[in-house]
């Protein structure tokens, strides 16, 4: 027996020998306490054991040593046994202890036989040894180690079934056979490919597929007997073989290319064109080829590259020119190593039209009338669109620009799109373009103009001046005076702007009349007046204008009549209260009264207890001190009174004095602690917590609530009462802290806490646990009584003895006398009472209680289900005697047919049979799955049907057996393509103009299949199609259109034969279509006319002059040719019928001067019917010589153009002679044919508008070419200038916009304008210039529009009209949008120092002003710029020493930001700030935000006194203003000298905005009120020494 203790060492984990430690723990729960006697008088021997590996501990206690002898431990045949052990021993003792040093081990010991050998030497004269042999047993403590962790090995796909791919070996260190035999197997999931022999071998169960898998990657697993074990993984890769062919990877490809297309394939569908090798391992490489072109004429047009199956357009096509868009390219790739091994694909191209029209209107431009207000959609009016392309317009339609209020539809309907800016008042029309642009590329565009102009409609109602009008009646009114007057307009035109006047409502005394024209009330009769009232009459004045449906608005006019005055309360007593404690001044109530203080003013005043209240002249009654309600009165009766110094009235005020809430409520105790069982109800009390008030009435109510307790308690709001408002569980939670809040009624209330503490005391309300709802356990019959089977466990959660659990069992069924088991009350162990028979009961079933020691007690029910185990003595059954299935044959290799079903009554059914049976094509296994064998395929048409007579066996040894009969009937699958019969080669039919109405008929081809029904059901075609063949139903080949031999005389066909199976199996043969030859084509000369020339001495008989060339494209007799001459014959020449040789037929002597003769001559053939052609043949006879040729009449021309002259101008005309009348002359233009052209006269025009600034020279070829054979040629240069013409300068836009600030300075850079002239030289160049230049103006070279002055502008937006003039007097106008914001305070300018000089901070202003604009995010608007030298702004300084400081104001919209936030954010943002300002004025720059605002020069200084002048002139009368301007302006040298003493401007500190405050506040103490920002206009101006003076 082995076991451990606490004393073991270590961690014991699997060693790096592959060694479980844990195997070899020691043992040391028993001693092996081997005692023996000595014997020192001679040498013994003794054997122990055995003893199992990995013990620990003592091994022998020698005894017997005599009293002072020694003994010592020494080697007995193995030196290095002694490494276990050692000896115990000290000198005097009697006894000796052999311990191991480590723990024994069997496996170190295999060459002593598992044996240990040691020796006990005595100590004497003589030493005897006591020898000793300790067998060590083995155990299995030593894992299988393999000896590689992976096995790589590569593997062909052809290797058959059971080669063995490599051989894996795994060794285990322990010593015996019983624990180092070792078992190979493969880990889960198992292998259908691949199986492992008992000897470490892998081998192939199934023939591998390298397109299939390339790579198998498993484990392999090395086990001992006792299941210990190691493992490693095993990589197969597959090698390719070369046995397929290649392969497209679609049989038909799709192309869609545009007409014009040049170049590779832009797409091809479903994907790019690729073949591969079918063993895709090898993937020999492959050419591609184009094998036919159907039509073919279009053969040429097409190209392949033949490494990458690219295909591309040679030469464009002309789709207008087909008889049908598509057209069908057959491609082949084939292997590089074979080129038999071939792949076939048809690439089906559809030539696609191109865009090359642009859409155009009806109309160039349209004027239509639309009545305004007219509602959304309405039709203003339709525009038409064309296009000359396929399909016709195809685009989108669009108004220009999108803000115009109108749309158009896809119809070209223009609508009302927004009917609110239909307004006539607002625009009196509208101008736009309406725009077709096209959806497809190259997008033409075309617009045409509109104009709508709005017809006015009463719209719009009269609109009075005010919506008020006042007007009185005194004591001495008359009849007819004026009282007041009304006035309306209206913005409508014509009669809908025309008003009268009527009162409608509130003169039914007719006290008043209106004039219906003027608006003009007067008193038509006196008003009689009423004392102390003033009477008002509401009069409703109604303004209506004269449109045809009136439209008209009304005014209210008050007239009041005042009579006599007395004021008077209107009540005797008021009544008001207030609360104790309020500071002064709060509002009781307010007192009415009567009173005509418009006439007389009053007073009114508080008679009695005036210390405590007050009355204002409106009547507010108000407190003057604080009120006591508990030290002072409750209420008070103050008397008030009111008088308009003539007469007088008084009344009383009653105010009542209300308390407040001062105090809290008080527990006692403020901390209570209570208990409740935690079966007590919703709703049964706890405790009540009390609290008290010192108040009274609402102030002293108290109102109670709960904080805490999760919901479980409530309380009274009224008593305080704490009851239990849900469920409590003390398993759940055993206490609760709760708060008890008590809150008066008071305004505002006041309140306590109290602490609550529930204690929740425990029932017995749990029922005792199971740990399992039901046990189980399993016993073999044989098992002894009295066994242990199991130990039930029940959980209580009560405490105490509600918690404590007995066991018991209730009811055992099947029943028994005595019961076969037995339960401990209080371990809940379950024992065997009884033996156990299988035979009898195989399963007991057990209900067991568990009951808890509480009063009452509570149980809990439970089972336990016992298994018996049994033996086997029955056979197995097949669910059938006889199993008939069927497959497709082209199951699956591998894959399952059907499952036979076997029973067997025995425990464990039939899990551990097995079949018997014999088939090489099927596999059944121990679960019954039938399958076909990996390396196996079916086949219909070689077998088709199987019987299997299968045997069942449910155990290896001495087994029960079954026997039942399988029946496989194999179903036909479509695996057998169609083949075609022998076709002849090639296939003949006459040329002609077949059609499908009238088809030729080739041949009839009739292919096979060798499937079954639909599979084998044939069906021929061409595998793309074809205009010219077809088949028909019955497999006959048609000719169904024209065939032309001459054009081509063979077509090859690819044919596809197709079987009606699921999935399609396909074939593909290419069949030859020959054409034979009808005489259906005329003899055609080589050239049109044949011209000859000979000198009469050199003529003589027989001498050949020309010979005619005909030619015939049909073939045979069709072809052969005889020649005549048919008019003109003469005596001097003869014709060859055969040759067409041209002869004399004399020497000439007869002729004595030039003669041509001139004859046609025929061509034609022997066809039936025969076809001829004619020539012409001239024959010139010269006297003196031969040579003629074509001549210009010049050898150059110049001719010139004025630009842009329409298409078709002519140029010039040239002239060239051929030197006869018998030949023509044709002239070809060598250079610049895009924008040139000469006709049959020699006139050369234009092709295209030209420009001079682009181009104002050409030379040309002309080459002239006479009718000559040989043709002579003559070339003459032709120059061209085009002349210059003056073209109006453009802008380069309509609008520009910009802002600016009412004090911008002069110079202020506003925007820049710019104009292009397409012109050269000097009527290119430009100059600017403004319509109205008071408030801007604009350099006349640049553009640049800047400020004069713009105060008076400010809060306006300004249009300005900017021209550009050419020095010809042609020009360009566009508008500039100024927006100038308001006026600006001193305090909102903020300045900033920089380290760089005026003039270039002034030339960086635009840069400067947008880089503040990325870090502000305010508008920037730089307004000054002057320098900074303390006050030496006229002398030269270092320019390194040189600032400048900036003036600047910042705008958020249109609202000007305040300095203070301005200077806030420059401060917060300094860093992102100088980073900006450093990409303007480079890595130099230094800044820094000045806190005052400083002067800048003595010139600002000067313009800051002028400033003030202009405000103190502004308040002199008019003589005045005009002395004191004169006068200041007279001492402006003396104020330059003195102004810095006078106003101390250059100190250090200087508040320029104080200093203007203090200004201002002078001016308003003689109450003049000058506005100082519109006032002062700011302008900046260069002084004499060229610095900038700028003012604020």
């Amino acid at each position: 027996m082995r076991c451990t203790s606490a004393g073991d060492r270590g961690d014991f984990s699997r060693n790096k020998e592959g060694r479980d430690e844990s195997a070899v723990r020691p043992r040391r729960g028993r001693n092996i306490n081997y005692t023996t006697v000595i014997d020192c008088t001679t040498d013994s021997s003794k054997a122990f054991g055995p003893v199992d590996e990995g013990y620990a501990g003592e091994v022998e206690v020698v005894t017997g040593i005599a009293a002072g002898s020694g003994v010592k431990l020494v080697p007995y045949i193995f030196d290095k046994h002694l490494e276990y052990l050692e000896l115990s021993f000290t000198l005097g003792d009697t006894s000796a202890t052999v311990r191991t040093k480590k723990l024994l081990d069997a496996d170190t010991l295999t060459d002593s036989g598992g044996f240990l050998f040691y020796s006990i030497m005595c100590d004497g004269v003589i030493k005897h040894n006591n020898t000793r042999r300790l067998r060590i047993s083995d155990i299995n403590d030593n894992s299988p180690i393999f000896e590689e962790k992976l096995y790589s090995q590569n593997v062909s796909e052809s290797e058959p079934v059971g080669f063995e791919i490599v051989r894996v070996r795994a060794t285990d260190a322990d010593s015996t056979a019983a624990n180092n035999a070792i078992t190979y197997s493969l880990a889960e999931p198992a292998s259908e490919v691949f199986e492992v022999t008992s000897a470490g071998a892998v081998r192939l169960k199934k023939r591998l597929n390298y397109n299939s898998v390339q790579q198998y990657n498993f484990i392999v697993r090395a086990s001992d007997p006792l299941g210990l074990s190691d493992t490693a993984t095993v990589v197969i890769n597959v090698e390719d073989y070369d046995n397929l062919n290649p392969y497209f990877s679609h049989s038909l490809y799709q192309a869609f290319i545009p007409e014009n297309q040049d170049g590779p394939f832009p797409t091809i569908e479903p994907e790019a064109i690729k073949a591969q090798d079918g063993d895709t391992g090898i993937n020999v490489a492959l050419i591609y080829s184009i094998s036919e072109v159907s039509p073919a004429e279009y053969q040429s047009n097409f190209h392949i590259d033949s490494s990458s199956g690219v295909l591309s357009v040679q030469t464009p096509i002309d789709r207008e020119e087909m008889s049908s868009s598509v057209i069908s390219v057959s491609i082949k790739a084939a292997q590089t190593d074979d080129s038999l091994k071939t792949a076939n694909a048809v690439v089906s191209v559809t030539i696609e039209d191109v865009n090359d029209n642009a859409p155009k209107f009806d109309r160039s431009s349209y004027s239509v009338s639309l009545l305004e207000n007219s509602p959304v959609d309405a039709v203003v009016f339709k525009a038409v669109v064309t296009d000359l392309d396929q399909g016709g317009f195809v685009g989108t339609l669009r108004i220009l620009p999108e803000s115009a209020p109108f749309s158009i539809g896809s119809d070209g309907t223009v609508r009302v799109k927004d009917s609110t800016a239909l307004d006539r008042e607002t625009t009196t029309s509208f101008t736009f373009q309406v725009e077709a642009a096209e959806t497809n590329p190259p997008n033409n565009v075309a617009t045409a103009e509109v104009s709508v102009t709005l017809l006015d409609e009463n719209d719009n109602s009269p609109v009075f001046t005010s919506n008020k009008y006042e007007g009185k009646v005194f004591a001495n009114q008359t009849v007819g005076m004026l009282l007041v007057q009304v006035e309306a307009a209206d913005v409508d035109d014509g009669a809908n702007g025309q008003i009268m006047y009527s009162i409608d409502f509130g003169n039914s005394d007719g006290y008043f009349s209106i004039e219906d024209k003027t608006g003009k009330i007067t008193l038509a009769k006196e008003i009689p007046l009423v004392e102390n009232r003033i009477l008002e009459f509401p009069l409703y004045i109604t303004a209506s204008d004269g449109g045809t449906i009136s439209r008209s608005t009304t005014a209210q006019v008050i007239i009041r009549a005042p009579g006599n005055s007395k004021p008077q309360f209107l009540q005797r007593v008021y009544h008001g209260n207030v609360a104790e404690e309020q500071d002064p001044q709060v509002l009781i109530l307010k007192v009415n009264f009567l009173a005509m203080a418009e006439e007389k003013p009053v007073i009114p005043r508080v008679d009695t207890h005036s210390d405590k209240f007050s009355i204002s002249s409106t009547g507010e009654f108000t407190t003057k001190v604080k009120l006591d309600y508990d030290e002072g009165p409750h209420n008070y009766s103050v008397t008030i009174s009111i008088s308009d110094g003539v007469d007088s009235d008084s009344a009383v005020v009653e105010v009542q004095v209300t308390d407040v809430n001062d105090n809290s409520p008080v527990f006692a105790p403020s901390s209570v602690t209570t208990s409740v069982p935690e079966d007590s109800e919703v709703g049964s009390n706890v405790t009540v917590v009390p609290a008290t008030d010192k108040d009274s009435s609402f102030n002293k109510e108290i109102r109670y609530s709960l904080r805490g307790g999760e919901g479980r308690f409530d309380i009274d709001p009224v008593s305080g009462m704490v009851s239990v408002a849900a469920a409590l569980d003390r398993e759940t939670k055993a206490e609760y802290n709760l708060l008890v809040v008590a809150e008066d009624q008071g305004r505002p209330a006041r309140s306590a806490t109290a602490s609550l503490l529930v204690q929740v005391s425990d029932i017995n309300d749990n029922i005792p646990e199971f740990s399992a709802a039901e046990y189980q356990v399993e016993v073999l019959e044989t098992e002894s009584v009295g066994k242990s089977l199991l130990t039930l466990s029940a959980v209580d959660p009560d405490e105490g003895a509600n918690g404590r659990v007995s066991y018991s069992i209730l009811q055992q069924s099947p029943s028994s006398d005595p019961a076969v088991f037995e339960l401990d009350s209080s371990s809940g162990t379950l024992q065997l009472a009884q033996p156990l028979d299988y035979s009898e009961v195989k399963m007991y079933s057990l209900m067991v209680q568990a009951s808890d020691a509480g009063t009452p007690s509570l149980v809990r029910n439970g089972s336990v289900v016992v298994k018996v185990k049994d033996v086997n003595n029955n056979p197995p059954v097949f669910s059938k005697e006889k199993y008939d299935v069927a497959v497709f044959e082209n199951l699956a290799s591998g894959a399952s047919i059907l499952t036979l079903e076997v029973t067997d009554r025995d425990e464990g059914g039939f899990s551990n049979g097995d079949f018997v049976y014999t088939s090489d094509t099927f596999d059944i296994n121990k679960q019954g799955v039938v399958t076909l064998k990996n390396d196996v395929t079916l086949d219909r048409e070689t077998k088709d049907n199987y019987i299997l007579e299968v045997v069942a066996v449910d155990q290896a040894t001495d087994g029960l057996r079954a026997t039942a009969q399988l029946n496989i009937t194999v179903l036909d699958y479509n695996d057998n393509a169609p083949q075609f019969p022998p076709i002849a080669e090639p296939l003949q039919i006459p040329e002609g103009n077949y059609t499908e109405e009238n088809p030729g008929d080739i041949v009839t081809i009739v292919p096979t299949d060798a499937d079954l029904g639909p599979n084998g059901e044939v069906t021929l075609s061409l595998s793309s199609p074809h205009p010219l063949f077809r088949f028909r139903e019955d497999g006959t080949l048609l000719a169904v259109g024209a065939l032309d031999r001459e054009s081509r005389e063979t077509h090859e066909l690819l044919v596809k034969a197709s079987d009606n199976g699921t999935p399609q199996r396909e074939s593909f043969t290419t069949i030859r279509v020959s054409l034979t030859d009808v005489n259906d084509n005329k003899p055609e000369f080589s050239s049109s006319s044949y011209v000859s020339s000979i000198l009469l001495k050199d003529a003589e008989k027989g001498k050949l002059l020309l010979t005619l060339e005909a030619t015939d494209k049909d073939a045979g007799d069709n072809s052969l040719i005889t020649y005549s001459f048919s008019s003109g014959s003469s005596p001097y020449l003869a014709l060859d019928s055969t040759t067409g040789a041209v002869t004399l037929t004399s020497d000439l002597a007869d002729i004595k001067e030039d003669t041509t003769l001139v004859l046609t001559a025929t061509a034609e053939d022997h066809g039936e019917p025969p076809l001829s052609s004619t020539a012409r043949v001239v024959v010139n006879l010269r006297v003196v010589s031969l040579v003629e040729g074509v001549a210009f009449g010049s050898s150059s021309y110049n001719f010139s153009i004025p630009e842009h002259r329409t298409v078709g101008t002519t140029v010039g005309t040239v002239f060239a002679s051929s030197g006869s009348d018998l030949y023509d002359v044709s002239y070809t233009l060598k250079k610049h044919s895009d924008l040139f052209s000469i006709d049959a006269s020699g006139a050369i025009k234009t092709k295209a508008e030209l420009d001079k600034e682009e181009k104002e020279w050409y030379v040309l070829d002309v080459e002239a070419v006479d009718t000559r054979t040989p043709p002579t040629t003559a070339v003459a240069t032709v120059t061209v200038q085009v002349e210059d013409l003056n073209e109006p300068p453009q802008f380069s836009k309509p609008l520009y916009q910009a802002s600016i600030v009412s004090i911008a300075v002069y110079k202020t850079p506003v925007v820049t304008v710019k104009a292009s002239d397409p012109d050269v030289g000097d009527q290119g160049r430009l100059v600017y210039n403004l319509e109205d230049d008071t408030y801007f103006d604009v350099d006349p070279s640049t553009g640049l529009v800047f400020v004069v002055s713009a105060v008076e502008l400010a809060g306006q937006k300004v249009e300005l009209k900017v021209h550009a003039d050419d020095l010809q007097g042609l020009r360009a106008t566009t508008s500039v949008e100024v927006t100038v914001g308001g006026s600006v305070s001193s305090s909102d300018v903020v300045v900033i120092r920089l380290n760089q000089p005026a003039n270039t901070v002034e030339n960086q202003i635009p840069d400067m002003e947008s880089s503040l604009v990325k870090v502000l995010g305010w508008n920037v608007n730089v307004v000054g710029v002057s320098n900074d030298n303390g006050g030496a702004s006229e002398s030269r300084i270092q320019r390194a020493a040189v600032k400048s400081l900036v003036s600047l104001i910042c705008l958020d919209g249109g609202t000007v930001v305040s300095g203070e936030e301005v200077t806030t954010k420059l401060q917060s943002q300094s860093e992102a700030v100088r980073a900006e300002l450093v990409k303007v004025f480079g890595d130099s720059l230094q800044f820094e935000v000045k806190l005052e605002v400083e002067p800048q020069s003595p010139a600002s200084s000067q313009a800051v006194v002028i400033a003030l002048g202009v405000l103190l002139a502004l308040s002199m009368m008019g003589l005045m203003v005009a002395v004191v301007f004169v006068v200041r302006f007279k001492k402006t040298k003396d104020l330059q000298e003195d102004s810095e003493q006078s106003f101390d401007m250059s100190r250090e500190g200087f508040d320029n905005k104080a200093w203007m405050d203090s200004e201002l506040k002078k001016r308003n103490s003689q109450d003049k009120k000058p506005d100082f920002n519109n006032s002062v206009r700011s302008r900046q101006t260069d002084d004499d020494d060229g610095g900038p003076i700028s003012a604020l």
